[in-house]
């Protein structure tokens, strides 16, 4: 409990927003307060600090490094602007679980990230759709993407939408793909990252989630994206692609939403996408595709979202059953 309230007296926040650190008191067991959970000991094991408007006390000085119990720390949606990310942060070497998103830090990801070892889940972000463009900035350059994840073989999901990584695409595939071998979730929106996506991806077979948003790619859809066998989500809208878009990926029973927004794709648009059944969202926007839009696409029953806008498809619009017909559906400026 000492810990805990000391942290509360060294943080900067706004006490009228706040739900969960100013009911913080010394009246009643701290195991028992909003946001932070326990072992059967009375070790801190879980603190979740997101949303709490905090703006300063979380420095190399913070008593939040003394929780040497800590497997999760979430810090997410505060605003601690203009602050690095504690070098002391490596002290916290139980973390399983670390969200620093929208947090407001700054300025370069500290190497200390990396001694991290047990994290199966690291999330940086400073971008998201909801918020939109990055208000404060971190980047990944010394150390860069390769010392950073070098160490951390634990990790399944991780988040850099916004960081600024600068990679070129042979040397961030290869960075992820010879050191996250238990990697599920990838999302690296807006991080200045180039292309072509290389072939040493398929060393990660568990990618279930793919999220490239906002990189200028400047390639054509790999082919080999359709050999990750879990493969649920892949959106890389915005990303300058071009070419055909690769049939086998519309092969992928699995995929439950697929985004390609304002791409330069030619061609049609494959009839095998009635292959993927289990489609929830489909954005097609400013895709480029034309012909006929396949009618076996009436027989997508779990499409929710469907925008097939802003392209060269001409003909008919396919029959969808009442029963199961997208929530939301966008053909105009067609042909």
């Amino acid at each position: 409990m000492a810990s805990l309230l000391k942290l509360k007296h060294e943080l900067t926040f706004d006490s009228s927003m706040p739900k969960k650190i100013v009911r913080w008191n010394r009246n009643t067991d701290c195991c028992l307060w909003s946001s932070v959970s326990c072992d059967e000991e009375g070790h801190v094991l879980a603190l979740e600090l997101d949303n709490e408007a905090i703006s300063g006390g979380v420095d190399n000085s913070s008593s939040l490094f003394d929780l040497q119990h800590l497997e999760k720390l979430n810090l997410a949606y505060n605003d601690l602007r203009s602050l690095p990310i504690p070098t002391d942060i490596y002290k916290l070497a139980n973390l399983t679980y670390l969200n620093l998103s929208q947090a407001g830090f700054e300025g370069q990801i500290p190497v200390e990230l990396s001694r991290l070892t047990k994290l199966v889940v690291l999330d940086i972000s400073t971008y998201n759709d909801i918020v939109g463009f990055p208000y404060s900035l971190l980047s990944l350059e010394s150390p860069d993407l390769g010392t950073l994840v070098g160490s951390l073989a634990n990790l399944r999901e991780l988040y850099l939408d916004g960081v600024n990584v600068s990679l070129k695409g042979s040397e961030w595939c290869l960075a992820l793909s010879s050191s996250l071998p238990q990697l599920r979730v990838l999302s690296m929106r807006y991080c200045e990252i180039s292309g072509p996506i290389d072939p040493v991806l398929v060393n990660l077979p568990f990618l279930s989630v793919i999220h490239l948003d906002m990189n200028n790619l400047s390639t054509m859809v790999p082919e080999f994206l359709a050999d990750f066998t879990k493969l649920t989500t892949l959106s890389v809208r915005w990303c300058n692609l071009f070419g055909p878009f690769p049939s086998k990926i519309f092969q992928k029973n699995a995929l439950r939403e697929l985004s390609l927004r304002e791409t330069s794709f030619t061609g049609l648009l494959p009839v095998s996408i009635a292959n993927l059944r289990s489609l929830i969202t489909l954005d097609l926007y400013d895709c480029n595709f034309r012909g006929p839009i396949p009618s076996t696409m009436g027989n997508l029953m779990n499409l929710v979202s469907l925008d097939l806008s802003n392209n060269n498809f001409t003909g008919s619009i396919p029959l969808f059953h009442e029963a199961n017909k997208p929530n939301y559906i966008d053909i105009s400026n067609n042909n």
